[in-house]
């Protein structure tokens, strides 16, 4: 899908979508206790394929609007489908090796490539069988409680996923972080939907410790707003738009919530940022450098394994709107100065790059290929700029 967007400046009263991060953590709880319901989950790619990972696991549910309630146990396949979610396939690992056998995870070849490295040297500690392959990854074993040493400057996710499982297993276990913990606020979320479930675990500086053997009780939970598609919303303000966002939790874990902060100084300076704790907002911030004084951002090496590579491939964008930039491992250094492209920008199969440089274009005028990536978590996003008073059209 390609959509050509004309200038404008947004104007109206929107609330974001629910919170992605939430929603995901909020089915498997459910799941896990065999009942409940969870009310705000929209049917976005990466919702459906938690979804559909939770059907394999034994788990029936129905869906009504945006609700979804769970019913009661069915056979399990081990057949899990995680399309191009991270989040999925790295939290249903350890949880499809609570009760042991074997399991197919199946992805898109980019989700397969971007690292499991943690769980592959647990695999091999505990004597589990894998063997990962361009789209499919198959493991066979039981995981057992254990003192699980993980690095906390790769992905949180992997932290997650042990926090999901060690629970329900025979003993317990610790998780020990060996290096500093750069997404501290998704591992913070996961543990507030994990004591909404009654599952206890204590933190002892750099170290999770888990009692084994516990259970997670059901109960009916609401998703908050979504912080990261929130900036998306909010950065039509940056380029002149009247648009009240709202919903939003005052008082959310949501690393992501510092946008506003960050919008802040991107439009009065040209300040140094750290994206290590909200990666996610890294493309609209970079967006937002560039239509005003630049900026350089640390803490990006993360960015390189997401569903692009987002340093390259959001800097190749930018270079069409005449921008200026540079980046290294852990850095990139972006120069203010956007004019109209002349060529028509591509979203590189990415739903975050696809909404960050759309939001761009609101204040240029040109054209996106590939908007059909939104699907992965915001589907309705150009609906929403349409009701905020932007012209555009599919060509």
């Amino acid at each position: 899908m390609n959509i050509k967007i004309k200038r404008g400046k947004a104007r109206g009263r929107i609330c974001p979508p629910p919170s992605k991060s939430y929603a995901h953590r909020m089915l498997i709880g459910c799941a896990l206790s065999g009942g409940g319901s969870v009310s705000g989950v929209i049917g976005s790619e990466d919702m459906r394929a938690t979804l559909s990972c939770i059907e394999a696991l034994g788990c029936a549910y129905t869906c009504e609007s945006d609700k979804v309630t769970f019913l009661f146990k069915k056979e399990r396949t081990n057949r899990f489908y995680c399309h191009e979610s991270g989040s999925t396939l790295r939290f249903f690992i350890p949880i499809s090796l609570i009760e042991g056998g074997e399991c197919l995870f199946f992805g898109t070849e980019r989700l397969m490539s971007r690292g499991l490295s943690v769980y592959t040297e647990i695999f091999d500690s505990q004597g589990i069988e894998y063997k990962l392959e361009k789209e499919c990854l198959k493991i066979k074993g039981k995981l057992r409680a254990d003192h699980f040493k993980v690095r906390g400057d790769i992905s949180s996710q992997f932290i997650t996923g042990l926090l999901f499982a060690l629970p329900l297993l025979d003993g317990d276990s610790t998780i020990e972080i060996t290096t500093q913990l750069e997404s501290e606020g998704y591992v913070d979320i996961t543990l507030d939907v994990l004591s909404k479930f009654g599952i206890e675990i204590k933190r002892e500086n750099n170290t999770f410790i888990i009692k084994g053997n516990q259970k997670y009780l059901p109960c009916n939970l609401q998703v908050e707003a979504d912080a990261s598609n929130s900036a998306f919303l909010d950065a039509l303000n940056l380029l002149g738009g009247d648009v009240s966002v709202f919903g939003l939790n005052e008082s959310s874990l949501q690393a992501d919530c510092q946008y506003k902060s960050i919008f802040e100084r991107l439009k009065n300076g040209s300040p140094e940022i750290d994206l290590s704790s909200c990666p996610d907002l890294g493309p609209i911030c970079f967006a937002m450098a560039s239509y005003f004084n630049g900026a350089t951002f640390v803490g990006t090496k993360r960015l390189r394994i997401k569903e692009s590579d987002r340093v390259l491939d959001m800097l190749t964008e930018l270079e069409k709107l005449g921008v200026k930039a540079e980046a290294s491992y852990d850095m990139v250094k972006i120069e203010g100065g956007v004019r109209t492209p002349v060529q028509p920008l591509y979203g590189h199969n990415d739903h975050r790059l696809v909404m960050a440089l759309s939001v761009l274009l609101t204040a240029l005028g040109g054209e996106i290929y590939g908007c059909e990536a939104v699907s992965k978590s915001y589907p309705h996003f150009f609906e929403d700029l349409s009701q905020l008073g932007i012209d555009m059209e599919r060509t």
